[in-house]
């Protein structure tokens, strides 16, 4: 699968079946994410790849309800970084950026090896922070759902993520957010 492809292939699919998470399979997405760019090769991502069903358990508890789905994941990866530990440049902070990049570089690899990596945002920050021993200096940036694509949709999907999993939700046309050469405002 090229690039391309793994893009076109990558949804945010929440009804998940199993998969068998192995140390090869972390190191993988881990190696993936070393190969992104950052700001100076800084590389302030840091990640928790959780897959032990105890502390898992633990990890649901910090998730908000309509994400509930992701109770069925095989393992969920704990994004998350600080700015001191990448360029800050006449005010603008990279971290996030930085930290971001390496991510989708997980996500596509991830979708590559045929599994779905979907970020949430419907999470407890501070709960999960606990749960994982994440220091209270660190922003946790997002929580990566990861499992197996399940063809049965998940019976505790609301009536809008169904239509989700059978259609990939309109995406922006180009001409909302490319521009050539100058800004052209709406």
């Amino acid at each position: 699968m090229d690039v391309k492809q793994a893009m076109n292939e990558r949804r945010a699919y929440r009804s998940l079946d199993p998969v068998t998470i192995t140390h090869e399979l972390i190191q993988d997405l881990g190696e993936s994410a070393q190969l992104s760019a950052s700001c100076f090769n800084n590389q302030p991502w840091r990640y928790v790849f959780v897959h032990d069903p105890e502390v898992l358990s633990e990890l649901h508890e910090a998730l908000f309800k309509g994400n509930a789905w992701a109770k069925a994941a095989s393992m969920i990866i704990a994004v998350f970084s600080k700015k001191d530990l990448d360029c800050i440049i006449k005010g603008k902070e990279y971290y996030l950026f930085d930290t971001g990049m390496a991510t989708a570089f997980i996500i596509l690899r991830a979708t590559e090896l045929g599994l779905i990596a979907h970020p949430i945002a419907g999470y407890d920050e501070q709960k999960a922070k606990e749960v994982l021993g994440i220091p209270d200096d660190m922003t946790l940036i997002t929580l990566v759902i990861v499992g197996k694509h399940s063809e049965t949709i998940s019976p505790i999907l609301s009536e809008k993520q169904v239509e989700w999993e059978k259609t990939r939700p309109e995406r922006l046309p180009l001409n909302d957010f490319v521009h050539v050469n100058h800004f052209q405002a709406e």
